[in-house]
């Protein structure tokens, strides 16, 4: 009868335990810990039924009157199958607890993986919804790249007709360019050549008057250096003259003053037969400047020093020329008696 009822308590605890199994999804971590509570509860009052089920409530008959002895060994037996049948079921409640507690341990488990599961599935439900919004933007700019492709296309077929337009227009007008261009350049030459005959025309006339430019100029040189030799000849005459008239005019006035020096001179005796070197120098009226003695006779080096002083302004010519040799002279004095 026990081992029955052991097989209907494991079969609703089996049964209980299985909820967790066919849990639905979405529940949170509360909803299922509530429920495998509840599991929990409903499994310890079946326990506890079995066990009153299995408690003897029958009244006991009172027992007979016997020998001291007997009495004794009755109650020992009765006690010790008590134990017995206490300590078993003791066990077997402790193997369904440790039966249940694995098997929630197990329901655990299975939530916890089932969560993971439907975590991961949430996951890749996310996943594969950010790849369509992904794929649906990457479409979006496929095509508005396709239509930006399309317009970009017709705008590029404009430009490149108007480019083909443009070259047509830059050929024709590059081609009037070098059509202008030669015209300009046969133009050119044509001057150029006129301008060349011209140079050329230029160049031998210029060459023929340089040449009888050359020819006067060498005839003019030569009589100008045939004049100026003339003049030379006649200034060197003329010079030479000159200076001997001026000549002339300095032993002239030379004599005068060595005259004037010898009259003013204080003569001795001893002076006789001497003479004395004196160098004068006169302002342009014939004023004495300086007289020094050069060479001579000291005595009569010092009179005549004082008699150049007493004549004071010597006679000068008028003659610049003159007065130019007669600055600083060089007069002999010979003392006459």
């Amino acid at each position: 009868m026990i081992a029955v009822f052991k097989k209907m308590i494991a079969d609703i605890v089996n049964k209980c335990m299985s909820v967790f199994t066919y849990l639905p999804d979405g529940k949170d971590a509360k909803q299922t810990t509530l429920i495998a509570v509840a599991a929990a509860v409903g499994i310890h009052l079946i326990l506890g039924i079995f066990l009153l089920v299995n408690a003897d409530f029958t009244p006991k008959a009172k027992p007979q009157p016997k020998k001291a002895m007997q009495v004794i060994d009755a109650v020992v037996i009765d006690q010790s199958k008590l134990q017995q049948q206490v300590d078993k079921i003791r066990k077997e409640k402790a193997a369904t607890k440790a039966r249940e507690d694995k098997r929630i341990k197990d329901l655990e488990r299975r939530a916890d993986d089932a969560k993971k599961k439907r975590q991961q599935e949430a996951d890749k439900i996310k996943k594969l919804e950010k790849d369509r919004k992904k794929k649906e933007v990457e479409k979006k700019k496929a095509d508005a790249a396709a239509k930006k492709s399309k317009a970009n296309a017709v705008s590029e077929e404009k430009k490149r007709k108007k480019i083909v337009e443009e070259r047509k227009k830059s050929e024709k007008a590059a081609s009037d360019a070098k059509a202008k261009r030669l015209k300009a350049e046969a133009a050119e030459k044509k001057a150029a050549d006129e301008r060349r005959r011209k140079k050329l025309a230029d160049d031998k006339r210029k060459k023929a008057e340089d040449a009888k430019r050359k020819k006067d100029a060498a005839e003019r040189a030569e009589q100008e250096n045939l004049l100026e030799q003339q003049m030379q000849q006649e200034m060197a005459a003329r010079q030479n003259a000159r200076s001997q008239q001026v000549m002339s005019e300095v032993d002239k006035y030379s004599v005068l003053m060595v005259n004037a020096i010898n009259n003013k001179l204080i003569k001795d005796d001893s002076m006789r037969g001497k003479t004395c070197v004196l160098k004068v120098s006169l302002a342009s009226n014939g004023l004495v400047l300086n007289a020094t003695s050069s060479k001579g006779d000291r005595i009569v080096c010092d009179a005549a020093i004082k008699a150049v002083f007493k004549v004071v302004q010597m006679p000068m010519s008028k003659d610049p020329l003159v007065y130019n040799q007669m600055t600083k002279l060089s007069l002999t004095i010979a003392p006459e008696f």
